[in-house]
């Protein structure tokens, strides 16, 4: 099948091709009929999948036949979790509209304001935002929604993840009931389909690829290696190898500072992106990546989830992801659009559990590798897959409060334990302060809500998290 067989006009046609591509991909071969018809779209699909052609192609093709934007409105309106991620949408939004006379603009926070609000006096066609800003300028009546046409949230379960679901419904709230809904998430969980359940009407489901699956083009490896020497393992591959371009995974924000001033000392250029960074730095840093002034890009989760670089050889996890599925976001940006790549994890014997959850949760076992001089003290090594399948996440309960004493069997100089509350039920964090080390065993004996909350059967194994994208920073 080819891109002229989908409903697109010849303009948009001519747009796909000069970016060079030839055949829709699963994605968008099912979604894009489906859109130009005005159906109701929820599709799961993953970034690299094509997903943003998806849905900004057949957006462009419906919006092309009807009336201009007028002053301060927006016809179709596409939201996003991060920064990063607007960006990239609105960049192809703007690509394949350039034969047109289709106008879009793109909000986002960590930016002023003001240059934003002056822009859309004139009404934008399509407008790409982040949850925070958008209500800002809302709240500024800076833009209306009265002639909205059509909503899109773009990887509504990040959105969801990362807290912005009242920002969500508020939004909702305030567009016209009339207008086609497009959802597109990297899963169908059932805080999606909640969600859904008061937004789609009627919709075509679409399911690309399993969460769980790994792209064929991308080689995978493992290296098992020291703490100590992980920065010296990536400079030793860097050079021998003579990689070019090598985006970096850190679990902190502030390991991806240290990391790059690591690598620095070894006389090879690094920048780093995460939620710390300002929009303009962030900017800069992936300007200069792709443009080959900056050899290393070291980058946290939340940010690198919207990022798209063409013809990305390889990917280093310097740290695991805390979440399974991560894994397969992060070596999913490599190997895209019919390239191949390489996707390298440094382990160390710590981190043994965590990789062998992965290897579970993606279904394969993921080949060790040696590099000669970096042999570990303790290695990693390979065992039998657990084929199990992961159970689903269980529901979580209701938290029971403690039940009352009967005041009329209750002595009256009895001492009633300090939960922090009111009296009605125990209060997690209490005075807000960390409990004292010698009275932590006695504190969880009396209070389970002190105990800490494992996830488990879900496939998912949860730290500490990195804060680098908050709502903050929208």
């Amino acid at each position: 099948m080819s891109f002229d067989g989908l409903g697109l006009s010849q303009s948009l046609v001519n747009a796909v091709l000069e970016k060079g591509y030839e055949t829709p991909t699963p994605i968008q071969a099912q979604a894009i009929p489906a859109i130009i018809e005005g159906r109701d779209v929820m599709a799961a699909a993953q970034t690299g999948t094509g997903k943003t052609a998806g849905f900004t192609l057949p957006l462009i093709e419906s919006l092309a036949k009807g009336q201009r934007a007028k002053n301060n409105q927006v016809r179709a309106l596409i939201l996003t979790p991060t920064r990063e991620l607007a960006l990239q949408v609105s960049e192809n939004v703007e690509e394949y509209a350039k034969h047109s006379d289709i106008s879009s603009f793109v909000v986002y926070g960590g930016v002023k304001i003001n240059p934003q609000m002056q822009r859309l006096r004139r009404g934008v066609d399509i407008l790409v935002a982040t949850p925070g800003r958008l209500m800002d300028l809302h709240n500024q009546n800076a833009l209306k929604f009265d002639t909205l046409e059509v909503l899109v949230l773009d990887e509504a379960d990040r959105m969801l993840d990362m807290g912005f679901i009242h920002d969500i419904k508020r939004i909702i709230s305030k567009l016209p009931a009339k207008r086609q809904n497009l959802m597109f998430s990297a899963t169908f969980s059932d805080d999606i389909r909640a969600l859904a359940k008061g937004l789609i009407n009627d919709p075509v489901e679409i399911s690309v690829a399993a969460k769980n699956t790994t792209a064929k083009s991308v080689t995978q490896s493992v290296y098992a290696v020291d703490k100590a020497r992980k920065t010296a393992l990536l400079s030793h591959l860097i050079r021998t190898n003579e990689w070019q371009q090598v985006l970096v995974f850190s679990r902190t924000k502030h390991g991806a500072n240290r990391l790059v001033k690591q690598l620095e000392r070894d006389d090879i250029v690094g920048a780093a992106i995460h939620g710390n960074k300002s929009q303009g730095a962030r900017v800069k840093a992936l300007d200069g990546f792709k443009n080959g002034e900056v050899r290393v890009l070291v980058a946290t989760d939340i940010v690198a989830r919207g990022l798209d670089i063409v013809e990305l050889p390889h990917v280093v996890n310097y740290d695991l992801p805390n979440i399974y599925e991560d894994y397969v976001h992060r070596i999913g940006r490599t190997g895209r659009a019919g390239a191949t790549g390489h996707a390298i994890s440094f382990v160390t014997s710590d981190d043994a559990a965590d990789l062998y959850g992965i290897e579970r949760f993606i279904g394969e076992l993921i080949p060790r590798a040696k590099e000669p001089g970096f042999e570990p003290t303790q290695g990693v090594p390979e065992r039998d897959l657990d084929a199990r399948p992961i159970a689903p996440k269980k529901p979580k309960k209701a938290k029971q409060p403690f039940n009352k004493p009967k005041s009329d069997n209750s002595k009256p100089n009895s001492k009633k334990p300090n939960n922090g509350g009111n009296g009605t039920g125990p209060r997690r964090g209490g005075s807000g302060k960390k409990p004292d080390a010698n009275k932590a065993g006695g504190e969880q004996a009396q209070n389970p809500w002190a105990k800490r909350q494992s996830v488990s059967g879900s496939g998912q194994r949860r730290r500490r998290p990195d804060n680098s994208g908050s709502q903050g920073n929208s």
